[in-house]
């Protein structure tokens, strides 16, 4: 099946549990277009006008910073970033976990691009914590800490031991870099404790508007407001500075505060349905309970299997589960990302966990 006829089978289907977000084509810019006419906000130049940096400094009020600024990608914020504590320290060396997105996911790209060095700190299967920090020897401009930890689950380390590793750096002279772009689902695990009491234990922060909250497309770096102004000539270096920033601020601001208002429901929603699906035979929850409002779920088949008892179950059922499954270095075994949004959590948990038993079955029956 081509990957036309995949998504033309996934529109087709009455039920779809999981995956990214897929409006309608042009459903979100009209959305943007009819919020920006009905608060009277007018493009921006470069970045600047009311709209952006009214919502920049929403941002960094939220936060507890002096300034944030606006980027269009995580991946150029969190460069941003490190390029700028490396130049500032005058050590280009900074540490972060072996599934770091940096690591992964962006072509190494601290390494081609900004001339950086990393240090992999602890183990691959937990969040890193002081014990790996004090466990290296080697200088370094700061230390990169995702929060919650993606690829293994959405872990997060416990706020005692979060402490512990941001006390410790300070001491050694380290700046605390934190990448939230899932900050918003972490602050519930910490609650009642605030964002800006999370962020306090960092230097700078990055957070992402698409990832939780929806938006099209956009990130913020927030920190001291000398550090901010840095970073908007970096920006600008990097190409981030477009002629019109205000569409994918409008798509991120016109959401902000319901998405983040409905945070404690999703972490409620996925901490039940990790526990329904956890009574199906051929999958298992990591971690269990979710600490966030995502999981993984790790599966008895290969993701080839797995994909075709998808396109299976779509063509009987009218039903498409999951996104994009991952092959695991164990033999015939894969996982899942479920991340627990609005829409997922609007479904009975019971008629989802029938789905995904469905699932299992069909691949246990293709293997």
């Amino acid at each position: 099946m081509t990957p036309d006829e995949r998504d033309a089978l996934r529109r087709r289907c009455a039920l779809v549990i999981g995956g990214a977000h897929d409006p309608a084509p042009g459903e979100e810019l009209i959305a943007v277009g009819e919020w920006c006419k009905a608060n009277g906000h007018a493009h921006d130049a470069y970045g600047a006008g009311p709209l952006v940096e009214s919502f920049e400094q929403k941002i960094a009020s939220l936060l507890g910073c002096e300034a944030a600024v606006f980027v269009p990608s995580g991946t150029m914020a969190q460069q941003i970033a490190l390029r700028i504590h490396a130049d500032e320290t005058r050590v280009p060396v900074f540490a972060m976990h072996a599934t770091s997105h940096l690591e992964m996911h962006e072509l190494r790209a601290y390494a081609r691009v900004q001339q950086l060095h990393a240090v992999l700190l602890g183990a691959r299967e937990r969040p890193t914590v002081a014990d790996d920090l004090a466990a290296c020897p080697e200088a370094l401009c700061a230390v990169l800490v995702e929060l919650p930890a993606r690829e293994i689950g959405g872990q997060l380390p416990a706020w005692e031991e979060l402490v512990a590793l941001c006390s410790l750096a300070r001491a050694r002279g380290i700046r605390m870099h934190m990448d939230g772009a899932r900050l918003w689902e972490a602050r519930e695990a910490y609650a009642p404790r605030t964002h800006a009491e999370i962020c306090a234990l960092f230097d700078t922060v990055y957070v992402s508007f698409y990832k939780g909250i929806g938006a099209i497309a956009g990130a913020a770096l927030a920190g001291p407001a000398h550090f901010i102004d840095q970073a908007r000539g970096w920006r600008k270096r990097m190409g981030g500075t477009l002629v019109h920033l205000y569409p994918y601020v409008a798509s991120a601001a016109m959401q902000f505060d319901a998405a983040l208002a409905s945070m404690p429901r999703r972490r409620e929603c996925a901490i039940a349905l990790a526990a329904a699906l956890a009574s199906v035979e051929g999958l298992r929850v990591q971690p269990s309970p979710p600490q966030v409002s995502m999981f993984h779920l790790h599966f008895d088949a290969d993701a080839d299997v797995l994909d075709r008892a998808r396109i299976a179950l779509a063509q009987r059922d009218s039903v498409w589960v999951g996104g994009r499954f991952a092959p695991s270095a164990a033999p015939r075994s894969a996982s899942l990302e479920v991340n627990v949004g609005d829409a997922l959590c609007s479904l009975d948990a019971a008629r989802v966990v029938e789905h995904f038993r469905a699932l299992v079955a069909l691949a246990r029956d293709l293997a």
